[in-house]
C-alpha cells in the first residue's frame, strides 16, 4: 500500500486569509463553511471593486480583437437562446474558421436586448484566470467562470436553477435578482431545471427569499438549487459568475462502484454464465449482492478520485519560450518553484500531476518533497540535474531572482 507524503498546495495561494474571505464575503471562513456553503443564499454588499478581474473594456476585446470562437459566447434573449450561427462568421483571409464571433452580429443582437455570456473565461482573461484558480484550491472544488452581459431592462434567462454553485460578482451597473428556496435542493450535475420546469415555474409565482439589485461591488453566494432570474435596471449590467462544481457524496459513490465492479471483474464466479434458460435475476441476485458487498467493502477509490479531480483542472500557464530559455541557461543559482494548480501528489517514489507522472531515486525525495510548498528554490537548492528534469516535464518554472 502506498503512503502519501505531502500534498502540494497552489503557490499563487495567499498566506492567512485568502481570497474567499478577502473580495466575496464579510464573514470568517469557519462560520461561511458552518452556516451557509451549500445550505443558503448570502449577499455580502460592497466587497471592493473587481474591475481589476473583469470590466468593459475586457468584453470589447474579448469579443472584437481575441478571434474567439463557439462555445466560449453564448446569446440569449428572454430565456431563448440564440443558434450560433446568428453571430458567427468566416473570419476572412489567413483564418477561414467559420465559427469565429461576428462583431457586428453581435452588436445588432445586443442592441435588440440580447445578453451576451462570455463562458469559460477561466480559459479566456487571465485575471479570471488565476482568480478561479485561487478560488478553486481554497475551496477545493472546480471553478469555471462566465460573465454575463446584458441591455438595461432587458434579461437573458428565465427563472432557473444551476447544477454548480456559484458566486455572482457585479462589475458594472445594476442588476435586480430574484432568489427562490430550491423545488430540487442540492441537484447532480444530470439533474438540471428543465426536467423540472413546471415546478420551477410555479414556485417563481411565490414570495421570493431575497429580492435585491446588485451594485458594483457586490457579491452574492447561491448554493446549486437555488432558483434565480436577474434583469438588468437602466444602464448594461456586467457581472461575473464563478461557478463551483462541487464534489458530492454521489460521485464517491460513483467512483467507489467503479473500484468495486473492477475488484468483481477478478473473481471467476462473478464472471461465469447465468444458467441456461434464465428469465429473470432472482435466483442470483443474493449471491451477486454478498459479493459486491465485500467489494464495495475492500475496494479503495482514492486514486480514482485524485486522477479524476486532476482531470477536472488545468495546471497554470507555462510559456514554450521561456522554459526553453531556462532550460537552456540552467545554473547553479537559477530561480525555479512548483508550478501553480498542479493536484502535484508524491505517493512512495512516484510523483503524479496534471501533467503527468515521475519516479524518483531514493536520494531526489528529500528535494522533491521539499518543492511540493511552493516556495522559489535555486537549482542548486535542489539539485542541478533534478531542476533540469523537471523543468523540461513543466512541473518547475523558472523565477527571476
Amino acid at each position: 500500500m502506498s503512503t502519501t507524503r505531502t500534498d502540494s498546495q497552489d503557490p499563487g495561494a495567499p498566506e492567512g486569509a485568502g481570497v474567499l474571505e478577502t473580495r466575496l464575503i464579510d464573514i470568517g471562513r469557519e462560520e461561511f463553511a458552518r452556516d451557509v456553503w451549500g445550505r443558503t443564499a448570502l449577499l455580502t454588499r460592497g466587497t471592493g471593486d473587481f474591475s481589476d478581474l473583469f470590466s468593459a473594456e475586457a468584453v470589447d476585446e474579448l469579443i472584437s480583437r481575441r478571434g474567439l470562437r463557439t462555445p466560449f459566447l453564448r446569446v440569449a434573449k428572454d430565456g431563448s437562446t440564440f443558434p450560433d450561427s446568428s453571430f458567427t462568421s468566416p473570419a476572412g483571409v489567413g483564418a477561414t474558421i467559420s465559427d469565429q464571433l461576428d462583431d457586428t452580429a453581435l452588436w445588432r443582437r445586443f442592441a435588440d436586448g440580447a445578453t451576451l455570456v462570455l463562458q469559460a473565461l477561466h480559459r479566456t482573461w487571465a485575471p479570471v484566470s488565476d482568480f478561479s484558480t485561487r478560488l478553486s484550491t481554497e475551496l477545493g472544488h472546480p471553478v469555471q467562470a462566465n460573465a454575463y452581459i446584458t441591455p438595461p431592462q432587458n434579461r437573458g434567462f428565465d427563472d432557473h436553477y444551476d447544477v454548480h454553485d456559484v458566486f455572482v460578482l457585479q462589475i458594472a451597473g445594476t442588476k435586480r435578482w430574484i432568489i427562490h428556496e430550491p423545488v430540487h435542493p442540492d441537484p447532480l450535475r444530470d439533474q438540471p431545471w428543465t426536467d423540472r420546469s413546471s415546478a420551477v415555474a410555479e414556485a417563481a409565482k411565490g414570495k421570493a427569499c431575497l429580492d435585491t439589485v446588485l451594485e458594483p461591488g457586490d457579491a452574492l453566494y447561491l448554493p446549486r438549487g437555488w432558483l434565480h432570474a436577474a434583469q438588468a435596471q437602466g444602464e448594461v449590467s456586467i457581472h461575473l459568475t464563478l461557478g463551483v462544481h462541487s464534489w458530492t457524496r454521489y460521485a464517491l459513490a460513483e467512483q467507489l462502484a467503479q473500484a468495486a465492479l473492477a475488484l468483481l471483474g477478478d473473481d471467476p464466479e462473478m464472471r461465469r454464465t447465468l444458467p441456461l434458460g434464465v428469465d429473470g435475476p432472482s435466483g442470483e441476485i443474493d449471491t451477486v449482492r454478498e459479493r459486491l458487498a465485500a467489494a464495495v467493502a475492500e475496494a479503495d477509490s482514492t486514486s480514482l478520485f485524485h486522477r479524476t479531480r486532476r482531470a477536472q483542472g488545468r495546471p497554470a500557464p507555462l510559456g514554450p519560450l521561456a522554459q526553453i530559455a531556462a532550460v537552456e541557461g540552467l545554473g547553479p543559482g537559477s530561480g525555479v518553484r512548483l508550478r501553480g494548480a498542479l493536484e502535484a501528489r508524491l505517493e512512495d517514489s512516484r510523483l503524479t500531476t496534471r501533467v503527468g507522472w515521475l519516479d524518483f531515486p531514493e536520494t531526489d525525495l528529500p528535494s522533491v518533497t521539499r518543492l511540493l510548498d511552493g516556495a522559489v528554490y535555486t537549482a542548486d537548492d535542489l539539485g542541478v540535474e533534478l531542476v533540469g528534469r523537471l523543468l523540461r516535464a513543466g512541473v518547475l518554472v523558472p523565477v527571476e531572482q
